[in-house]
């Protein structure tokens, strides 16, 4: 390149250039004959940037993603800046190799870019190869591979045999036979020399081959017409210009291959149709069982080059009645079992080999999902609007969404405009009530202290053994601290006590850890940072009890709530949703809207009540039983609100949950919300008490009905004889509720 610069350039400084360059390699021998000496590249590299300086502009330096390398291996030199960048983000143990793709597999491709290259044979395919490289963020960046190989030669060594054009067309119809290929492309066999550009291309934002994926097979009902350029889109793909292609459905219950109706003009099944036409259902059920055992794509490239005895057989004449001069039937699995069946046909001979079916590899998984999912597809562009508009819904209530999204997903088949309706259940009874744990607040806020305490402890343990101003210094404001917190504790205590910690007091007892050689302070330090919770800098161990200990109660509680639900769904369909925070609560919504199509009365109201307070007792009393296990002790008390007045409850679209609508039925809600804390009238004690249960009512009726249930859990000897009778005290805007409450045995 630079002779010829130097000889025939027109511009005279880019010749004198040239020429100076020239001199410069005289005394490198290597450079101008080659090495393998891959040491020369850092030797020489200065050397070598000049060289290559005509095909690497300093002026695109920071644009192109470019470098020189040695070809059809992962080893390159003189990258452009804005490689080097995307190297050096990658991390310095990060090394650079192609993407999904074995030894053996990069054996055979280079043995075909010697059939394209040197041998000229015209096979019109390449395998694309690409580099994913993270960048500084961590993120997996994909960038396509584009080679000029102008500097590099390609060439038989000495003694070597060139394979005949039938052996070569064999290979190509065997891509996976390693042992064919290395027979007649021996290693050693061939010599390459020279080196290539290589540049890059980011694809992140792009799927390679996005256009043949989003457009194959789009059988489902959200897109019913067929796509009528699937076939040419195929064809750009495989680079071959007269193609047809067929699929049928595999259908597992009956073994027979069926068509795809709305496909019945695209698809071209020849071989397929033959297959189901000819040959008696036995015969095919045979079939279908050895492809499950063997599911290998058959590749013939050449017609005309088969055997004689198979151009015998009846399917050789379907083959020539067609003008079939090249195909491929690939069987599609998954999970070993048959899917379906794919054929390409062409009346090009040698247009499909096995480098085509290899390309076929990178839709493979679109198309497994694409068949999958046609069976149910209906099903589940119906589930989509619920998930979608709605949200995960309780059995009991999804009749109802599932209805309206029938109507929606009937209007856009249709395509009629239709929106949404709210779904509204109108006169439900509500039925309320909580397990709440007793002092949690007072309880988190006394373990706090605990936790903050032992840590001011134990740093003031270390610092007491070191003599430093630094020690001195924070021996004082750990003593403000204690002081703060055990007397005078403000709002923000924790948070600076935190920021003193992780800003001052954490890096200097580090940095001691790394530097004092007092093998006594190292362990204590060691030993106090053990007991650090990562998270937040803070000693948290006794508060870690508390919150594994609600949470345990929590799931406890929750599993028998929801396993007596699946009996009170028994008595009629309701409406239930459960929560979970310092305890456990629950919201209950029965009516005849629920489940319109069964026959329902005010006794399965009654029925419910009762449920919910033999619920409530089982709850308590499996807690007596378990409570001794809790990593810290806690108490709950239970409540149940009884509300007479018939409510309404709407999806709240925005929120995705079902609420109670309106103004005049949101009494419910407040009572509920000021119930928790509320006290016995006349009195500082509260309502709820722990081993006890609390029912609060409005009127005499109430009270009347749950005495009788009341009495019948004291004949099973599990509530006690000791009902009160008491009056709840006035809340904002609440006045004359009354209260029985009773203890559990």
């Amino acid at each position: 390149m630079l002779e010829h610069i130097r000889y025939n350039d027109r511009l005279e400084y880019r010749a004198s250039y040239a020429e100076s360059l020239i001199e410069k390699t005289k005394n490198f021998k290597e450079l101008r004959d080659g090495f393998q000496d891959l040491s020369l590249f850092e030797k020489h590299k200065d050397l070598i940037r000049l060289i290559l300086a005509d095909l690497f502009p300093t002026g695109l330096t920071k644009n192109e993603i470019k470098a020189a390398g040695i070809p059809l291996t992962n080893i390159t030199f003189n990258y452009t800046e804005r490689f080097k960048n995307i190297l050096n983000d990658a991390g310095k143990d990060f090394e650079i190799e192609f993407r999904d793709i074995t030894d053996d597999e990069f054996y055979v491709f280079c043995c075909c870019l010697i059939l394209q290259t040197y041998l000229k044979k015209d096979i019109k395919t390449n395998l694309p190869f690409y580099y994913d490289i993270p960048n500084k963020q961590g993120i997996m960046k994909h960038y396509k591979i584009t080679v000029n190989s102008d500097f590099s030669d390609v060439y038989p060594a000495e003694g070597t045999k060139i394979p005949s054009d039938e052996i070569l067309d064999m290979l190509l119809e065997n891509l996976d036979d390693l042992a064919l290929w290395k027979k007649y492309f021996p290693p050693e066999s061939w010599v390459l020399n020279g080196f290539s550009i290589i540049s890059l291309v980011d694809c992140t934002s792009e799927v390679a081959l996005s256009d043949l994926k989003s457009s194959m097979i789009k059988i489902d009902l959200e897109n019913p017409t067929p796509d009528e350029n699937l076939k040419e889109i195929f064809k750009s793909y495989f680079d071959v210009a007269d193609l047809n292609f067929g699929l049928m459905l595999f259908n597992t219950k009956n073994k027979k291959l069926e068509k795809l109706p709305i496909y019945e003009n695209v698809f071209t099944n020849y071989l397929l149709d033959f297959w189901i036409n000819t040959f008696d259902e036995e015969a095919r059920k045979t079939a279908f069982d050895n492809i499950s055992y063997n599911s290998k794509p058959v590749v013939v490239s050449n017609v005309d080059k088969l055997d004689d005895e198979i151009k015998k057989l009846p399917t050789f004449s379907i083959l020539k009645d067609n003008n079939i001069n090249s195909f491929m039937v690939i069987p599609i699995m998954k999970d070993n079992e048959l899917l379906a069946m794919m054929e390409f046909t062409s009346p090009i001979a040698n247009s499909l080999n096995g480098l085509k079916l290899k390309k076929l590899e990178f839709v493979a998984d679109m198309i497994i999902f694409s068949l999958s999912r046609f069976s149910y597809e209906r099903n589940n562009q119906i589930e989509a609007i619920i998930q979608r508009e709605y949200t995960t819904i309780h059995d009991s209530v999804i009749w109802k969404f599932r209805n309206e999204a029938e109507r929606y997903f009937n209007a856009y088949l249709s395509k009629k405009i239709y929106t949404l309706k709210e779904i509204l259940f109108k006169n439900l009874t509500p039925l309320f009530s909580f397990s709440d744990i007793r002092s949690s607040s007072d309880k988190r806020f006394r373990l706090m202290l605990e936790d903050l305490n032992q840590q001011i402890e134990g740093i003031c343990d270390v610092i007491s053994l070191m003599n430093s101003s630094e020690a001195e210094k924070y021996s004082l404001a750990l003593d403000i601290f204690e002081n703060e917190l055990n007397n005078e504790i403000k709002a923000d205590t924790e948070q600076r006590f935190q920021r003193l910690l992780r800003d001052e007091i954490h890096p200097f007892l580090q940095a001691k850890l790394e530097i004092n050689p007092d093998e006594n302070i190292k362990n204590k330090i060691k030993n106090y940072f053990s007991q650090v919770f990562s998270q937040n800098d803070l000693f948290y161990a006794n508060r870690k009890n508390l919150d594994d200990s609600i949470t345990l109660l929590n799931r406890k509680l929750a599993d028998i709530l929801d396993l007596k639900q699946v009996i009170a769904q028994e008595i009629f369909p309701h409406y239930f949703e459960r929560f979970k925070s310092d305890g456990v609560e629950h919201n209950l919504y029965i009516g005849r809207n629920i489940a319109p199509e069964l026959p329902y009365s005010a006794k399965f109201v009654h029925e419910l009540r009762y449920w919910q307070l033999e619920t409530i007792c089982t709850m308590e009393h499996e807690f007596s039983l378990f409570k001794k296990d809790l990593p810290i002790s806690l108490d709950i008390a239970s409540l149940i609100f009884v509300y007479n007045e018939k409510i309404d409850i709407r999806f709240r679209m925005d929120e995705k949950r079902f609420d109670v609508d309106g103004a005049f039925n949101s009494n419910f809600e407040i009572i509920k919300k000021r119930l928790d804390k509320a006290h016995i009238k006349d009195s500082t004690e509260r309502i709820t008490s722990p081993g006890k249960i609390t029912i609060v009512y409005f009127g005499m009726e109430n009270q009347r009905e749950y005495l009788q249930y009341i009495n019948r859990l004291q004949k099973q000897n599990v509530l006690k004889s000791d009902v009160e009778f008491l009056r709840v005290e006035d809340l904002q805007g609440i006045t004359g509720l009354l209260a029985l409450r009773v203890s559990l045995v």
